[in-house]
């Protein structure tokens, strides 16, 4: 029973730290199981730099085919639960395929991130920004870690009434057509406008 349990625990421990974590404020955010944990707090056109941390378990080694970091802006619906649609993708190579014997670490950088949208949870939606390390193996399956952080423009007092209303017709978009033939960027682009003329009318 004990062989059993020990072949799902995974490979590896892995740590993801801001550069500048200790210092940098720290928000809420609540999980999907209900969870509050706190998350580090960035503005967008901010460097998002840190360190990646693999550590194979007690008389184990990693064999991989190479290990990468991902920043990703996400959305996702809550009638679509479990499918993201990525608004933002960056990535870095952290190693290139081999053998992790001991704890290694891999520092990385992501310079100027534009982010165009705050970090929001709604009735309908969930838009998130989060860290995503990959290695990548043949067998077994490749491992995964997240780190979520938030985004939050504070200059912009009425920004999030707008990304209600750009993501209400997005939601209305989404269900009254085949979402999957839309682009992402052609469907920001036409609230944008929309939200614009209702502010106008308003």
């Amino acid at each position: 029973m004990n062989f059993l349990i020990g072949a799902f625990k995974p490979a590896c421990n892995i740590s993801i730290t801001f550069s500048d974590g200790k210092s940098r404020k720290q928000v809420p955010m609540k999980k999907e199981n209900g969870k509050t944990i706190m998350v580090s707090l960035f503005q967008s056109k901010e460097s998002i730099a840190g360190k990646v941390s693999i550590e194979p378990l007690q008389g184990k080694k990693i064999e991989h085919l190479g290990v990468k970091v991902e920043l990703l802006g996400q959305i996702e619906m809550y009638f679509d639960r479990g499918n993201f649609y990525d608004f933002t993708s960056l990535v870095r190579e952290l190693d290139v395929p081999g053998d992790i014997y001991e704890r290694k670490t891999y520092p990385f950088e992501f310079s100027t991130v534009e982010m165009p949208y705050e970090t929001y949870n709604g009735a309908n939606l969930r838009l998130r920004y989060v860290l995503k390390v990959t290695v990548s193996r043949n067998y077994g399956g490749s491992i995964v870690e997240y780190q979520d952080f938030m985004c939050c423009d504070c200059s912009n007092l009425s920004f999030a009434w707008l990304m209600c209303t750009r993501f209400a017709i997005i939601l209305h978009l989404r269900q009254s057509t085949i979402a999957s033939k839309w682009k992402l960027e052609l469907k920001i682009a036409c609230t944008l406008s929309l939200s614009i003329i209702k502010a106008s009318i308003i």
